[in-house]
């Protein structure tokens, strides 16, 4: 950390509230995989903002749209129309099962949305008292107070009760648990296809597919919460393309969707948009031009360059080399994940995980950590081989060091 970023640190300190821990580091700048602090100390960033820049940092094409946006319009609310959201909008269906969008500013308006329209749609469409939700433990959908609540770990829950009612927890990749716990009030099950807060957790190959089944059996609706795992990340434009016949009637996206500007979607089907209605909900930001502006480059530029089938083939790469530890270091005990979402759980006895990462930071890597036992690794869509050589050097120095 130079005197600079200190310095910073010291002042965020004093006037910002507690509710992080931030690295004492105050970047500047960034460049492709690259950031640079105040000290112009460059780090390579396989964290890329909790897998939000799928771009990487100053992409041209990025940067381009934005200051012509800027310069054009930024905001005129929902009261009127703008063309990059409903452009935005239609690419979004193109891409996806979907036919109608609603835009938020973040990953938890987006799953508010959805929800919200799933207890709809079932009391006023198809008049059904059903208004409970179906969730999975160890997942993660959000902060605000209905996302927490459908947040199946009680660490985020701490404080807040009493949450919102209506949310059944049952086992990730388990469809008897689910089946189980779907009764005559359920409007809907509520899922990631890969659980990333959770520790990078990815299900049976039959796990989503089972689920659009068991929802079209028991009538009620299957909710996809892509916002870590879509746009990319995975090698697909969205996770559950993995998966023949897991098509959802609700999905969220965010995260990578704006490439570093706040956007959230919702995703849905025709038949189930009917439970929203003028004034049902809205976002006064969400949809603006700016942002819708900076979603349609993402996408032009991950069709353009050929960024899902980059992720799909650095992400097979990556999660080799990765195994390459684990089978050099005891303390490690596997891979997760897909594409360049990727975990690497650590044995507690054999790794600090805390202390790793910050020996990885000391050399120059940025990564994070997720569930209780994982570090997690989401690099820009732009990668190549040769970041994760460099990555893989720098984390097996790590882990020399940090050894227990």
């Amino acid at each position: 950390m130079s005197e600079r970023d200190e310095a910073v640190a010291k002042r965020a300190e004093a006037v910002m509230t507690p509710n992080y821990r931030p690295a004492p580091l105050a970047f500047v700048r960034g460049e492709g995989a690259w950031l640079y602090d105040q000290g112009d100390a460059r780090y390579l960033d396989f964290a890329a903002g909790i897998a939000v820049n799928a771009l990487g940092h100053n992409h041209p094409a990025l940067t381009r749209a934005i200051a012509e946006q800027a310069r054009d319009l930024l905001h005129v609310s929902n009261l009127f129309l703008n063309e990059p959201a409903v452009a935005l909008a239609e690419r979004l269906c193109a891409l996806s099962f979907a036919d109608r969008v609603f835009f938020g500013n973040s990953g938890t308006e987006a799953n508010e949305a959805a929800m919200k329209l799933a207890r709809r749609y079932m009391r006023l469409v198809r008049g059904e008292d059903r208004w409970g939700f179906v969730a999975m433990e160890h997942s993660f959908h959000g902060r605000t107070w209905a996302s927490i609540s459908a947040t199946g770990q009680p660490k985020y829950h701490e404080g807040f009760a009493p949450l919102v009612p209506g949310f059944t927890h049952v086992p990730f990749d388990d469809l008897d648990a689910v089946e189980a716990a779907v009764d005559d009030t359920t409007c809907a099950v509520l899922v990631e296809p890969i659980q990333g807060e959770g520790g990078v957790i990815t299900p049976s190959p039959e796990y989503l597919p089972g689920l659009r089944d068991l929802c079209d059996r028991r009538g009620v609706l299957l909710i996809y919460d892509e916002v870590q795992t879509g746009v990319g990340r995975t090698g697909r434009w969205f996770a559950h393309q993995h998966a023949d016949g897991a098509k959802p009637d609700i999905m969220t996206l965010a995260k990578g969707l704006g490439g570093g500007v706040p956007i959230g979607a919702m995703l849905c089907t025709d038949e189930v948009a009917q439970g929203f209605a003028p004034g049902a909900h809205a976002s006064t930001f969400g949809g603006n031009p700016l942002a819708c502006r900076a979603g349609l480059t993402v996408l032009d530029v991950i069709e353009r360059e050929g960024l899902c089938e980059r992720a799909a083939r650095v992400g097979k790469y990556l999660g080799g080399q990765l195994q390459s530890l684990v089978d050099r270091h005891w303390g490690l005990v596997e891979v997760r994940g897909r594409g360049l979402m990727r975990g690497l759980a650590v044995n507690p006895e054999g790794f600090d995980r805390a202390t790793l990462v910050a020996a990885a930071r000391a050399r120059g890597l940025l990564m994070t950590m997720a569930g209780p036992d994982a570090l997690r690794l989401t690099p820009p869509l732009i990668i190549e081989t040769g970041h994760v050589d460099e990555a893989i050097q720098i984390l097996d120095d790590a882990l020399k060091e940090s050894a227990l």
